[in-house]
């Protein structure tokens, strides 16, 4: 028997977040290697004018409720709607990114289908006879395990940001279908009032292709512009490790490591960080890494694919030079 795969779609200020493309595109293959379909869940005001966009990167159905107390996170409200969609659409597998509001919403909608949860996914297999089986990093990125719901539908799991390929999308048409859910004052307890960003708006370091890191071998919170230069050269994000967040060199947003975010992507450039086992954590399944350190003995190259021993300070802004070089 087929099973249908709901995919839970995030969005910002209106726009469709990528990891939820991403989870769409790994969501397709799995419905179409079972013979089901992927459906998709979109909440709040407008939810259904993503849906074109929704349809193009593998959903043959859009469930919205556009209610207006939807508009920011209300976690009991979207956990709610998330297991009334799963249970409407008949789903066998419910993938939901992997972002901080993701991974918060997928517990709470498996707690409510009583059903288990994988998270933080980096590999994932599904069909209706053998289950959800899947890989994740465990011991700060040390070790890989291997994970399987082999029985409980309908098995919920989040899927670890810019490891899936988004792919390019294809010409399709998904219907567009309200849910049918009431949003009570009961599902509205605990509810975002308001967000607010940084007053210069940087690329999130969690869901960029390009981080660029600075630690304690910046010295000083004013050398963090040649983390910015090329990064902006790139492209990129800014990240940073907890050392310098700590010393409120930066906003904990840029934080990468075990309390901070995670982050998988293309290429991350490490500049001054030692490469301590929670920093590694969070980093250590980009795809590409580079680390720049006068230290040659720093644990962050034991990780790195390329490794520039020498000053950051004479390095990174040769670097950044090369690149707009390279980009003109």
């Amino acid at each position: 028997m087929a099973s249908n795969v709901l995919v839970f779609a995030e969005r910002r200020d209106g726009q469709v977040k990528r990891p939820v493309l991403e989870t769409l595109n790994t969501a397709r293959g799995l419905a179409d290697a079972d013979g089901g379909q992927v459906v998709a869940l979109a909440l709040g005001p407008g939810a259904g004018d993503c849906a074109a966009e929704l349809a193009r990167f593998g959903a043959d159905r859009v469930l919205t409720v556009e209610n207006p107390a939807l508009e920011l996170y209300a976690a009991q409200a979207y956990a709610a709607c998330l297991a009334q969609a799963a249970k409407e659409c008949d789903a066998g597998l419910v993938l939901v990114p992997g972002t901080l509001l993701g991974r918060d919403l997928a517990a709470r909608a498996a707690a409510r289908l009583e059903t288990a949860c994988a998270s933080d996914l980096i590999s994932i297999e599904f069909d209706e006879a053998n289950g959800l089986r899947g890989k994740r990093p465990i011991y700060s990125g040390q070790a890989i395990a291997g994970v399987a719901i082999p029985t409980a539908r309908p098995a919920v799991a989040t899927l670890r940001p810019n490891v899936f390929a988004a792919g390019d999308g294809a010409e399709r048409e998904a219907a567009v279908e309200p849910l049918a859910i009431e949003v009570g004052d009961d599902l509205l307890r605990v509810r975002t009032t308001e967000v607010r960003g940084s007053e210069k708006q940087d690329v999130d370091v969690a869901e960029a292709g390009i981080v660029v890191a600075g630690g304690r071998g910046l010295k000083e919170a004013e050398h963090f512009s040649l983390i910015r230069d090329l990064a902006g050269a790139l492209g990129g994000a800014v990240g940073a490790s907890r050392a310098v967040v700590d010393a409120g060199w930066i906003p904990h947003a840029h934080q990468v490591g075990q309390t901070g975010k995670v982050v998988s992507p293309g290429l991350y450039i490490a500049c001054g960080i030692s490469g301590a086992i929670q920093h590694l954590a969070g980093m250590s399944s980009s795809k590409l890494i580079v680390a720049i350190n006068k230290d040659p003995e720093a644990p962050i190259f034991k990780v790195a694919d390329y490794g520039i021993v020498g000053d950051l300070f004479e390095v990174v802004p040769a670097l950044t030079e090369a690149v707009r070089k390279a980009k003109a």
